[in-house]
């Protein structure tokens, strides 16, 4: 690997791959391709969550965005942003720089035997263990706001200072476990799959990646997003729901894992699957443009995109 480093600054001027610059730009990265491409889907993500603690609510997504709409106006469709943006541009630095970081550590210097794939799953899961330490406060916050109605709180600022009020500091991570339950697989999966599909799809073209053009590689990067996206949304489905029940639902000083038996006591089997299609929708397209976003920033910053080696 070092010999690879050297060639790779002897190549280029700029950032040298596995340095700390190296890991900064693709933290950075992260958060360009998350933070935005998640605020853009709070249309999605507000009706989704509203129908997971209530299937009764609307009849249909586009009744719902007509109701919101014709109530609230744009304001109400995207009701939740800030802490959407905030919270998944946090995140998006850790899931995407401690990925490089773990895969490099795992890969090159710890278990450089071992299968490929598993690298993949073992650095993502680390990877996302971090991230949603820093995702899950803005979570709570997010989820509270758009889940009840009258709404909890109008702005992050409010529904922030609200929950410290309330419940401590503890309020907000009161979701954490079953968000770890959540991203972890969806990590896993999100970044496994990209890394195996981008292979695979450079193996049937017949050409190493560095003979594509750029537009080409970021072309790959969105179909395997794509790809993964979908998976990602069928795993970590489940314990999305029970996220969005615990934040809207979990009563004082109720123990996680009551309240995540009195939950799945109320809405059976079947309730951990509402609202399934809007986010296979959701995390298709997500997923997609978030790989696409991610290897196009690094494409501009002179290094190589994401998978195919």
């Amino acid at each position: 690997m070092d010999s690879t480093i050297k060639a790779a600054q002897s190549q280029r001027k700029g950032i040298v791959p596995y340095s700390y610059e190296y890991f900064a730009a693709c933290a950075l990265g992260g958060i360009v391709a998350c933070g935005p491409t998640h605020t853009s889907v709070t249309p999605l993500d507000l009706v989704k969550c509203r129908r997971q603690v209530d299937p009764k609510i609307y009849k249909s997504n586009i009744s719902a965005w007509k109701s919101i709409y014709h109530a609230e106006g744009m304001r109400g469709v995207f009701f939740g942003w800030s802490p959407t943006f905030m919270g998944y541009s946090f995140q998006g630095a850790g899931k995407y720089g401690f990925y490089e970081v773990f895969k490099y550590t795992y890969g090159e210097k710890m278990f450089p035997n071992a299968n490929k794939t598993v690298v993949y799953l073992g650095a993502s899961a680390s990877a996302e263990f971090i991230a949603d330490l820093a995702l899950c406060p803005f979570e709570a916050v997010k989820v509270r706001m758009q889940t009840t109605l009258p709404p909890y709180a109008s702005t992050l600022r409010e529904g922030w200072g609200k929950i410290v009020a309330q419940e401590g500091v503890s309020g907000l991570y009161k979701g954490l476990y079953p968000l770890w339950f959540r991203q972890i697989p969806y990590t896993m999966v999100k970044f496994a799959t990209f890394e195996k599909v981008v292979e695979k799809i450079y193996k049937y073209l017949g050409k190493p990646k560095e003979q594509f053009t750029s537009l080409q590689q970021t072309g790959v990067s969105f179909a395997g997003g794509y790809l993964a996206g979908i998976g990602c949304a069928i795993v970590s489905h489940p314990a999305d729901v029970m996220v969005s029940k615990l934040n809207a639902d979990r009563k004082a000083g109720e123990g996680a894992m009551t309240a995540v038996s009195r939950i799945y006591g109320n809405i059976g089997f079947a309730g951990l699957w509402n609202g399934l299609p809007v986010r296979i929708i959701m995390l298709g397209s997500l997923t997609g443009m978030q790989w696409l976003i991610y290897d196009s920033f690094k494409l501009a910053l002179g290094l190589p995109t994401t998978g195919g080696h």
